[in-house]
């Protein structure tokens, strides 16, 4: 049979690939403030980081992650040397008497993003011979750095640790702006190469976390299913609350090619020669399943889940997460 390379290579082979409910999981089509194929142009990952968080928490009654507050604890007699800002001078009308505030401060949160880097991730690949609307397409790890970033800059915003794992670069959750910056940086100049262990940097990052914190995980999770659940469900135990966001293309779930086709494996370089129509009912039945085993996977365990489609705008993808979380 005479075969023809895909106009995108690297796609998941039809046995390894994962889930349906293709229907349910499609983006609503609507105006987005900014699609992810115009924000993947923009080289400044704090701007594009920026352009995400402003307004993303408008309409939240409180903050989707536990950080740091100061809660009032108590009133207690002003003692000469005390802030006067403490004072309440709405008591002191009632009463006469001098009474100041007392807050009490809860732990700064710390959490850790992990970021899928592996090949995979570079699905689809922009091939510029395929023309400009294909070469313009968001690959699955340029939506995760953007989505990353944006979560960084709303947790870092709100005073918290935030510490990246992602290939072999690895930066400890800290807070301030200069680490933010740094961590932004780092997240720009990465290249999605090699393959993935996830159940090796789930562990490192829930390890190098000091306390209790947010362990948010960015990936296809096409690799080492069992190994990766495994480490995810000991970091649970540690204490770490999990977060996934299984990141996949709208190619990846329909399969829309109709023809004869070579995909070539982005990691092992294998390739495989396909009718694309003749397999896409089997390739949707096996993506389905494996969606539905993550999300079952997830709901066992109390891991928080969301399916993100790479076409989806990234503000409208997190929002809904962050509504999730306040629900």
């Amino acid at each position: 049979m005479k075969t023809k390379r895909a106009d995108t290579e690297g796609g998941p082979y039809a046995g390894s690939a994962g889930t349906g409910g293709v229907d349910a999981v499609r983006p609503r089509r609507g105006g987005p403030v900014c699609p992810p194929e115009t924000l993947a142009q923009i080289a400044d990952l704090e701007l594009v980081a920026r352009i995400i968080v402003e307004g993303l928490v408008s309409g939240l009654h409180r903050s989707p992650f536990h950080g740091y507050s100061a809660e009032f604890s108590q009133y207690r007699h002003y003692r000469p040397g005390d802030d006067l800002k403490y004072v309440d001078w709405k008591l002191v009308a009632r009463t006469d008497r001098l009474y100041t505030k007392q807050f009490r401060e809860t732990t700064n949160m710390a959490a850790a993003l992990v970021l899928d880097a592996s090949a995979s991730m570079a699905f689809p690949v922009a091939r510029r011979s395929a023309g400009p609307k294909a070469a313009d397409r968001v690959s699955k790890f340029r939506y995760g750095v953007i989505a990353a970033a944006a979560l960084a800059h709303l947790i870092s915003g709100q005073g918290d640790a935030i510490g990246l794992l992602a290939g072999e670069r690895f930066l400890p959750p800290r807070t301030g702006r200069q680490h933010l910056r740094r961590l932004l940086a780092t997240l720009g100049a990465l290249e999605p190469h090699d393959a993935w262990h996830g159940g090796e940097m789930v562990r490192r990052a829930a390890e190098h976390m000091s306390r209790r914190g947010l362990l948010l995980v960015l990936s296809d999770f096409y690799d080492a299913e069992d190994r990766t659940l495994a480490e995810l469900r000991r970091a649970a135990r540690m204490g770490h609350e999990v977060v996934l966001f299984q990141i996949l293309s709208l190619d990846e779930l329909e399969l829309p090619y109709r023809r004869d086709l070579e995909f070539t494996d982005l990691e092992t370089g294998r390739r495989l020669a396909i009718n694309a129509g003749l397999a896409r009912r089997e390739y949707k039945d096996a993506i389905a399943a494996f969606l539905e085993r993550w999300r079952n996977r997830a709901a066992a365990e109390g891991f928080q889940y969301s399916l993100i489609v790479t076409d989806t705008p990234p503000d409208r993808a997190l929002r809904n997460f962050l509504l999730s979380r306040t629900r």
